[in-house]
């Protein structure tokens, strides 16, 4: 009967650690889930993933108000006239990204509200703190890319 108690806890005990292994483990594609900082430091965009899609929205920005009224900046280039009067804060940037693999995401669009212009867009990791960000019009080798880094949230 002690035999059978010490198998038996002895199995608990790996069963406990396996399950434990795996649960530290982050699922492809989440590496890119947190908040990041374009080259040009005006803004942070949070991404998260939402179903099976990864997206981004303004969660700071270094200058959140317009110097000509004092008001909230707003999305005043986006083409949309019956837009332009949103917040840049919480505004969506990044849209649909798909994890593809090996630190790639594809089949996303993201929108540069200084000139109104949305464009095709591919997200790579380069390391867990860096991201390369290349947003182009129809060919891929005829786009900028730029370099994000990773904010590190101070938990209060």
């Amino acid at each position: 009967m002690r035999t059978l108690k010490k198998i038996s806890s002895i199995c608990l005990v790996a069963i406990a650690l396996i399950l434990a292994s795996f649960s530290d483990k982050v699922p492809a594609g989440d590496e890119l889930i947190g908040v990041w900082e374009p080259s040009n430091g005006r803004v942070r965009v949070k991404i998260d993933k939402i179903a099976d899609k990864y997206y981004g929205k303004i969660v700071w920005l270094k200058e959140p108000n317009d110097p000509e009224t004092g008001e909230a900046k707003t999305d005043k280039n986006n083409p949309d006239e019956s837009m332009r009067n949103v917040p840049l804060k919480g505004y969506r940037m990044l849209k649909d990204f798909v994890y593809k693999s090996d630190g790639e995401w594809v089949d996303g669009t993201i929108y540069d509200p200084l000139n109104g212009s949305t464009y095709s867009c591919v997200i790579k990791l380069k390391d867990a703190n860096t991201l390369d960000i290349r947003g182009y019009i129809g060919v891929k080798t005829f786009g900028r890319t730029d370099v994000w880094k990773r904010v590190v949230v101070q938990k209060k």
